[in-house]
């Protein structure tokens, strides 16, 4: 590779190619776990799925995990098996996913969105303790990207009211704040295996809990309400995993240290070879970033943004906003009225770059030059 500093050269480099924004991997171990599934007829809520709970609780100090069909499913689960319901509010950023406020309307409360922190984009300690009224039962903080939560701050506020609190850990599998683990700080914490995330299992999500009480009611609310077949506790869905999936989890969760240090390793050079026409992420103290997604910010607003969006992929280096539109503004949660200038703001002048461990030297020495040469062509000056 040739470093930044060559990278960054006015030319465009004689051959390149088409880099995607996120590349998922599914290799021949992840189809032999597949077929080796299909194979032995237990396809679904099996010991693949059982395995896979007590493999990817090392991650989580060990706490109890409970797989199910995705990270919606996840976090719609955690809120009903912490009594969350109607009449109950839970505030949350609104610069995320919109599953994030679905689960909570999914479980009959409503959503109260909080600002951000403009430098990492998780929930702002500060406006959540302003948004916490007579009606508030939890806090639903992001780890967005791949960067945790300030979770200290956000606990001693859950504490203070008697919150429940709930980990958006979908983004975040393997991020750390001051050497503990995401997933293990809240009442509960939510995970995803979306394709596209930093491990998958072609689709699913896993809740992690403290303690095993909580973890069999949420094993009865994914398997309708039953551990013993036509033995109904209470009322329950069907959001269970197949062991197909849980299959390809456990492929992937071998790898996740692996590729996780490869995205940290690519994100450094990509922030030495940005720091001059971008705004680069932040890390704050503390912070293990997993980098989910490599979060630029273009200033000048979403023109700036999406000129340099445009000549990227042009130059086939794959792109993405996440999230053009925050939850506040969308159709469902409009009618609320929030008033969130930092999120509108962020919404604007964020760009995610490629930096999924695919990557080789030199697509990532392609960025960088590809990079530079928009920020250029769209006039952008920090």
């Amino acid at each position: 590779m040739n470093g930044p500093q060559g990278a960054g050269a006015s030319a465009a480099p004689a051959a390149t190619r088409a880099i995607p924004a996120a590349k998922p991997v599914i290799g021949d171990d992840e189809v032999a776990a597949a077929v080796r599934v299909l194979r032995d007829g237990r396809v679904v809520q099996g010991p693949e799925v059982a395995a896979f709970e007590q493999e990817f609780a090392a991650l989580v100090e060990g706490r109890p995990c409970v797989a199910v069909n995705s990270g919606t499913s996840a976090l719609h689960l955690a809120l009903l098996a912490l009594g969350i319901g109607p009449g109950d509010e839970v505030v949350v950023p609104s610069f995320s996913f919109a599953a994030t406020a679905n689960a909570v309307r999914l479980a009959g409360a409503e959503p109260v969105f909080a600002e951000i922190d403009p430098d990492t984009y998780c929930l702002d300690p500060d406006a959540a303790a302003d948004a916490v009224g007579p009606r508030t039962a939890a806090l639903m903080p992001v780890h967005l990207y791949g960067h945790p939560a300030p979770m200290g701050r956000l606990t001693q506020l859950a504490q203070r009211h008697g919150l429940a609190l709930v980990e958006d850990a979908c983004q975040a599998h393997a991020a750390a704040l001051h050497g503990r683990p995401v997933g293990t700080f809240g009442d509960a914490a939510c995970f995803s295996f979306y394709p596209t995330k930093n491990m998958h299992a072609l689709e699913g999500g896993m809740v992690v809990v403290p303690g095993e009480d909580r973890a069999r009611t949420l094993r009865l609310l994914r398997n309708q309400g039953m551990e013993q077949r036509y033995e109904n506790e209470i009322v329950g869905a069907n959001m269970r995993m197949t062991d197909v999936a849980a299959a390809i989890g456990r492929v992937q969760l071998e790898r996740l240290a692996d590729w996780t240090e490869r995205r940290r390793a690519n994100a450094k050079v990509l922030d030495a070879g940005l720091a001059g026409p971008l705004l680069t992420p932040h890390v704050a103290d503390g912070a293990r970033h997993v980098y989910h997604q490599y979060t630029v910010r273009v200033p000048g607003g979403a023109a700036a943004r999406d000129a340099v969006r445009r000549h990227l992929e042009a130059e086939g280096v794959g792109c993405a906003v996440y999230y053009p539109t925050p939850i506040h503004r969308l159709k469902p949660y409009a009618h609320l009225g929030a008033e969130l200038p930092v999120t509108d703001r962020a919404a604007a002048e964020v760009l995610s770059l490629p930096v999924h461990p695919s990557l080789t030297p030199g697509d990532l020495d392609q960025i960088v030059a590809a990079v530079t040469r928009a920020a250029g062509k769209a006039g952008v000056t920090r």
